[in-house]
């Protein structure tokens, strides 16, 4: 076959072209294992399988879709109807990813170092953010606050995310329901635990149960809390030794030793062999109630001996711990403690918390042992533990009731570093100590740091304090602390009565006029019937009887002139509202007299208009600026000859629009 010239020529060109012999790869990559051999060959099954994935979408997009597809088949079948009023359902865990998991972190932080304030104001934001917290978010929260006594925080918190829409879990109700058990509000509590009974997408749970049942009995409603029992063994629920500790702890509370015997005879019917530590304590009070000292020890030596059965916890230990110290026991109590924190190994082995230094200083203290007790507190921070305001009020509360009001203030000194807040109660202990040692302008000043740390102290306090101010002869001190606080308590007719009384014996008559006065400009229906009559009978030993009565007649008068002069402001703005409508309606807008009328009907209804929105003064401003009286005389003369031209030149136009 013949070739062309150019054909040879290019087949000599290739023939003639040296072979590029590529340098071997280097010996490390021969032990790699590629799924293709070459780039090209990947790039090519890249287009195949997007080729692939535009035919046959995968199965995940498919999930995606199909609640898409469905929910307009929803829409239009009309037997499925959603209910608006329906409980919405909680967050999983599973929520807590992400973002939302970065800013739990981040309020866990704040909790840490004590800081609930910041903790409570961030999770406040974030409910409208982009970022929202999660319920368990909350729950930590609401948590930190139930621990440190802050009830009105919690309730606050509470209203707050249930307005904004935060679906709560279980856990949720049962802080809340703690802490109306903590404030002695029993009925409230019920009534919670009712609507999560009826309305909540969830049943309770037993710590539900326990939560209620202690604090009823801690309230003294042992039979409502037997009551409770039944109805949660009713639900399906299984016999809870921590449940019946708690009836035990009650009945022994009653002095009703067969109570407690009765209980833990059910409890063994229910479970068989009781393996649970919880209620070994509260079966030994029933014992040494019996005086049945030996059967007690029997029961202590088996909870506690080597290889026992029993599976006791540092809850268990503490029951025990306060068995012993209560009856005379306080020896064997102290060698529990000291093997307690021999065994306590964290996170692994945990048999001692804060109870357990609780109980022992209380043992400490019902020994004379104060030192001892202040020592044991103080070493609470060697295993992990740390003390909350009640801890501090306890100890503090024992110290001031023997005499060791230096000691009780020390502890107080050291609160701050330690992170804890005090509440009202430390401050009522150290004031009622203070009164006690005849320190009263300490006492004064714990009251009054009370209050400037934004604390509320009640009445009961506040009449206690001026009490003592005004026995040690410091009137005006008391008189001032009437003025601080008269704003903030609801004042009883025997407050009153005795901070008057007070000054009528100083012979500060004029004082009392003017207390008087005060309360009849901010509620007059404090001034009772009674009190009148207990000023006037203090006043009349002075001749000044008249003095209130005149007060009064004088009170009635400034407050009718005081709304006497509200109505004629009030007309008087109506008025000049209407002259300042009525100038920018000028007449020639209205053909005849009966379009007069109707302006002025108009003008009467936006005046009306305006002086409800307040803007009567703008008004004022915008007619006195924009009139053609008020303007320059050449000005003037040019807008009253255009508004003439446009009215003659469309006159039906101008009185359609007007």
């Amino acid at each position: 076959m013949a070739l062309s010239k150019a054909s040879f020529f290019t087949h000599l060109k290739i023939l003639t072209k040296p072979h590029l012999h590529h340098p071997p790869p280097p010996p490390f990559l021969s032990l790699r294992r590629l799924s293709f051999a070459t780039p090209e060959e990947a790039a090519a099954e890249r287009r195949r399988r997007k080729r692939r994935l535009r035919i046959e979408p995968p199965l995940s997009s498919l999930r995606h879709q199909q609640p898409q597809q469905a929910q307009p088949q929803s829409r239009q079948n009309p037997n499925q109807n959603v209910n608006p009023n329906a409980p919405k359902i909680p967050e999983p865990v599973s929520a807590l990813s992400g973002n939302r998991l970065n800013l739990h972190n981040r309020i866990l932080g704040l909790i840490r170092v004590n800081d609930l304030d910041e903790a409570a104001l961030l999770t406040r934001h974030s409910i409208y953010s982009n970022c929202r917290p999660t319920i368990f978010t909350v729950n930590c929260v609401l948590a930190a606050q139930l621990r440190q006594s802050r009830y009105s925080d919690l309730l606050s918190l509470h209203r707050f995310i249930t307005q904004a829409g935060v679906a709560a879990n279980v856990v949720t109700h049962n802080l809340l329901i703690n802490a109306y058990l903590d404030c002695r509000k029993t009925d409230t509590a019920l009534e919670h635990y009712k609507q999560l009974i009826n309305d909540a997408p969830f049943n309770p749970s037993p710590t539900t149960y326990r939560i209620l049942i202690k604090g009823l009995v801690d309230n003294g409603k042992v039979e409502r809390a037997m009551e409770l029992k039944e109805e949660m063994l009713g639900k399906g629920f299984e016999a809870d030794p921590v449940v019946y500790s708690y009836l035990m702890l009650g009945h022994v509370k009653d002095s009703n030793a067969d109570g407690v015997f009765e209980l833990y005879e059910e409890l063994k019917e229910k479970l068989g062999d009781v393996d649970d530590g919880a209620v070994v304590g509260s079966l030994m009070k029933g014992y040494f109630m019996r005086g049945m000292e030996k059967e007690a020890m029997e029961c202590y030596a088996e909870a506690v001996a080597e290889g026992s059965k029993i599976r006791m916890s540092a809850v268990s230990f503490n029951s025990v711990l306060d068995a012993l110290s209560k009856n005379g026991k306080f020896d064997e109590a102290m060698s529990l403690f000291d093997r307690m924190l021999a065994e306590h190994n964290p996170p692994r082995r945990l048999s001692v918390n804060l109870g357990s230094y609780n109980v022992m200083v209380d043992g400490f203290c019902g020994e004379g042992r104060f030192k001892d007790a202040i020592e044991v507190f103080r070493k609470m921070g060697e295993t992990r533990c740390r003390p909350d305001t009640l801890s501090y009020n306890n100890l503090i509360e024992q110290l001031c009731n023997n005499g060791m009001l230096a000691d009780a203030e020390e502890l107080y000194g050291e609160m701050a570093n330690k992170g804890v807040n005090p509440d009202e109660f430390t401050y009522v202990l150290l004031m009622d100590a203070c009164f006690k040692e005849s320190r009263t302008e300490d006492a004064a000043g714990y009251f009054r740091k009370m209050v400037e740390t934004g604390l509320r102290p009640n009445l009961a306090v506040y009449n206690r304090l001026v009490d003592g101010l005004v026995k040690v002869g410091k009137i005006d001190e008391a008189k001032s602390f009437y003025d601080l606080m008269v704003k903030k308590l609801k004042m009883d007719e025997a407050s009153y009565k005795f901070m008057m009384n007070t000054l009528f014996e100083v012979g500060k008559h004029d004082e009392v006029l003017k207390m008087i006065g005060d309360m009849l400009d901010d509620d007059p229906s404090e001034f009772t019937t009674d009190l009148l009559e207990f000023v006037k009978d203090e006043l009349r030993k002075e001749g000044r009887e008249e003095d209130v009565v005149k007060l009064m007649e004088d009170k009635e008068r400034e407050k009718a002139e005081a709304r006497a002069k509200e109505a004629a402001a009030a007309e008087a703005a109506k008025a000049s509202a209407k002259a300042a409508v009525s100038s920018l309606l000028p007449s020639k807008l209205f053909g005849s007299k009966g379009a007069e009328n109707e302006s002025d009907v108009f003008s009467e209804k936006t005046v009306e208009s305006i002086s409800v929105n307040g803007e009567v003064k703008d008004v004022e401003k915008e007619s006195i600026g924009d009139s053609p009286a008020e303007l320059g005389s050449e000005e003037a003369t040019k807008h009253n000859n255009s508004a003439d031209i446009d009215v003659m030149g469309d006159d039906r136009d101008e009185q359609v629009t007007v």
